[in-house]
This record gives structure tokens, C-alpha cells and sequence, in this order.
């Protein structure tokens, strides 16, 4: 068995394992909230209102064409295409497989115009991790609605921490892929204490010595876990106090570094003992004696979709591939390349019959996936997860205005 990160190298790798999502800072509030005023659309809110019989009367008389054509981010698929090759043996669907998407911005950019105009992007399926660009998408109507008599596999097999989540009530446009966990790494080699809370990074013995990272609504999301507030429940006020404490935090010198990628770099060889980090960076970048830790207070997850654009060709065949993935066996080699948390549970037991069955590293490294709390969390660090607050454009604008001066010194 190989995995993503036995073929790129490590600064490639960093950038594969932070979360798939384009940071607010890049886009700026101005022009993150857009597309959404220029059409009319309410930012925030619940499920969009899609009827039953408006999910009916988009697949109505769509069939099967046998062939589908898929957008996807760099490593997010086996070298061999293993996976491809088994779902078009098992269909008949070809699949044409493009890694073409590379940040969440320039993709969201790239399509927006066709699917503004009703033209075809020339893509089936896509990967939109949930945030700034797939809360626009599913408002503007850009995505299908999803047929859930088509997604009988899902239904039976994906776990509770994947069904109706906050950015996607009832799973109505989008299915995940691929989710990381944002927590707490830290060097057992000069940390002598289990690191179980939030509030740890603000301990003053730990001075000069502690990591956060630079992204707005990661720091913002720990800051209110600290202050007892559900980030995707949160307030304008209870972003004024979990600024405020980690302002504290700054001006006191606990902060080192404001980090956007090499941190694992500096926790592992101790220039920081403690810092956030993403799940997906510690299981396969980090030094031996580096743990991750879900805080007891909550810790952020993060999830790379499936979703079929409005206007694609083929619906029917990517809703069939969206479906086969979450069958187990199916999902199982998928995950043992990504290591990323699946959506599959029971990906956990294929894995390790596939392990009892393998020799020498290989099995080893299969013992360890199925193992390993980063890619199967327990239920209970599953249950202190949240996703990232959706931000109207006014809403965006104050958050930005709140939060992003933190990691600036100002």
C-alpha cells in the first residue's frame, strides 16, 4: 500500500493538507460576498428552499450516458487510478479524471461565469470543500439538487458526522469526499503534560513557545471554543470576546508565530512545543513524538465535497459515482492512499482485513491507518467538532474586521 504523501514532496504535501478551502483573507470581505449581493441572494440562512418536485423535475428523463467527467484537487485519487478503473469495471461508466482545481478561489472563479450563463463547465462532478465559494454556489443555484433515491448507499452506510451538516442541511446539493480535523499538535519531548484544551495555548508557561494559525476563521473558531460559544451558533458580541482573549494572548508573548503552513515544522523540531494544527499535516508529516489532540472545548472539521454542477452533461452518472464510493470496499482504497478522515465508518473493518492479509511495512502501515484517531476519530472527539460559522456579506466584513488584525499585530 503507498499513500499520497510516498509521492510528493513535503512542501507540496503541506499545501494537500490544510484544509480545501480558500482562507478569507485571499478573497477579502468586499469581494467574498459579491456575486451574492449582485443577484439578490440572502447569505445567510437555512436549507435553500428546493422542493421535492423541483428535485423530480431536474432529473426528470435524465439516464445513464456512460460516461462522466470529474474536477478534482491534485492527490486526491490513487497514482494507478485504481479506484477509477474498479467504478468503471463495476458500471460501464468512463470516467475522465482532471486535477484541476487548486485553490477554492480560482476554481469558484473559473466556473462561475458558465454557470451564471447556464453553460456547461465541462464537468459532472466536482470537489468544493464548504465555506466562502460552496455557500455561493448552493445560494446562486449553480449545484444540482441531489436525488436521495439515488443515493442509497450513502443513506446506509455514511456516518452521523456526514449527514445533514450545518453548510448543507439535509446532504441537498453536496456529499462529502474527504474531511480534517483542526486541533491541537504538540512535542511530547518538551510538553510533560497530555494537552487536552484550548485553554493550554493561552497558559503563560508556555510563553514564546505556542502556535496559532494566521487564518481568520480558524483562530476566530478557537477563540470562541474557548470562551464556551459554538462557532456556527455564534454572534457579532461573542466575536468581540474571543477577540479580545486572543489579543491577551498576543500581547502577553504566548504567541510565537502566526503560522500558515510550516508549523509542523516547528513543533516537530521544537521551535514551537504546542500549536493548531490540521489532522491531515500530523499523520503524515510530523516527527515521532508529535500528538494531535482534539480539545475537550471543540475542535473545527473541515470537509471536501462532491456536488454536480447544474449544467453538467452527465448527473446521473456522477450521482452513480457520488453513490459507489460510500460502499466500503469500494471507499477502502481510496483512504489508505488519502489518509484523510472518510465519511465511511465501516472503511475502518476493510482495512484491517486488508492488513491481516498483508506482510512486512505494508502491513504495518495498514495497522496504523486503522488505527490512527486522525483518519477514524472516536465518537466523542467527532462530537466536539464544528464547521465554520456562514458569514452573510455584512456578517463577513465585521468578522474579517474583528479577526484578522490579531495575527497582524494590530
Amino acid at each position: 500500500m503507498t499513500s499520497v504523501r510516498d509521492h510528493l514532496d513535503p512542501s507540496l504535501l503541506r499545501g494537500l493538507t490544510r484544509p480545501r478551502r480558500d482562507v478569507l483573507r485571499v478573497l477579502g470581505a468586499a469581494g467574498a460576498g459579491l456575486a451574492l449581493a449582485a443577484c439578490g441572494v440572502q447569505g445567510q440562512g437555512g436549507k435553500q428552499d428546493v422542493t421535492r418536485s423541483q428535485v423530480e423535475r431536474y432529473w426528470a428523463g435524465k439516464t445513464r450516458n456512460g460516461r462522466l467527467s470529474w474536477a478534482n484537487w491534485p492527490g486526491y485519487m490513487e497514482d494507478d487510478r485504481a479506484t477509477l478503473k474498479a467504478f468503471e469495471k463495476a458500471t460501464g461508466i468512463e470516467v475522465e479524471y482532471k486535477e484541476v482545481i487548486q485553490e477554492t478561489a480560482s476554481w469558484f472563479g473559473r466556473i462561475q461565469a458558465p454557470l451564471a450563463a447556464g453553460q456547461s463547465i465541462g464537468f459532472d462532478l466536482m470537489v468544493m470543500t464548504n465555506g466562502i465559494q460552496l455557500e455561493k454556489a448552493r445560494q446562486l443555484g449553480y449545484l444540482a439538487p441531489l436525488d436521495h433515491s439515488r443515493l442509497k448507499t450513502f443513506a446506509a452506510n455514511a456516518g452521523p458526522g456526514f449527514t445533514n451538516p450545518s453548510y448543507d442541511p439535509g446532504n441537498t446539493f453536496t456529499v462529502p469526499y474527504v474531511s480534517g480535523i483542526t486541533g491541537i499538535a504538540y512535542n511530547t519531548r518538551y510538553v510533560d503534560e497530555e494537552i487536552t484544551s484550548i485553554a493550554q495555548l493561552f497558559d503563560a508557561r508556555y510563553k514564546g513557545r505556542v502556535g496559532m494559525l494566521a487564518d481568520s476563521q480558524e483562530l476566530g473558531n478557537f477563540g470562541m471554543f474557548l470562551i464556551g460559544v459554538d462557532p456556527e451558533k455564534s454572534t457579532p458580541a461573542d466575536w468581540e470576546r474571543a477577540a479580545e482573549r486572543l489579543r491577551r494572548q498576543r500581547d502577553a508573548g504566548i504567541v510565537r508565530k502566526y503560522y500558515e503552513q510550516d508549523y509542523i515544522d516547528a513543533v516537530s523540531k521544537g521551535d514551537v512545543w504546542l500549536t493548531m494544527a490540521w489532522s491531515g499535516d500530523v499523520y503524515s508529516l510530523a516527527g515521532p513524538d508529535v500528538r494531535f489532540a482534539v480539545p475537550e472545548e471543540g475542535g473545527t472539521i473541515w470537509t471536501d465535497n462532491l456536488c454536480i454542477p447544474k449544467t453538467a452533461a452527465n448527473p446521473v452518472d456522477a450521482i452513480t459515482m457520488m453513490d459507489w464510493l460510500y460502499d466500503p470496499e469500494n471507499n477502502a482504497p481510496l483512504t489508505e492512499f488519502i489518509n484523510y478522515i472518510t465519511p465511511v465508518p465501516a472503511v475502518r473493518t476493510v482495512i484491517a482485513e486488508h492488513a491481516r492479509k498483508a506482510g512486512g511495512e505494508e502491513k504495518k502501515e495498514l495497522e496504523r491507518l486503522g488505527s490512527s484517531p486522525l483518519v477514524f476519530p472516536a465518537a466523542d472527539d467527532m462530537a466536539r467538532l464544528r464547521h465554520y460559522r456562514r458569514l452573510t456579506q455584512d456578517e463577513e466584513t465585521r468578522y474579517q474586521k474583528i479577526f484578522e488584525p490579531i495575527s497582524k499585530g494590530s
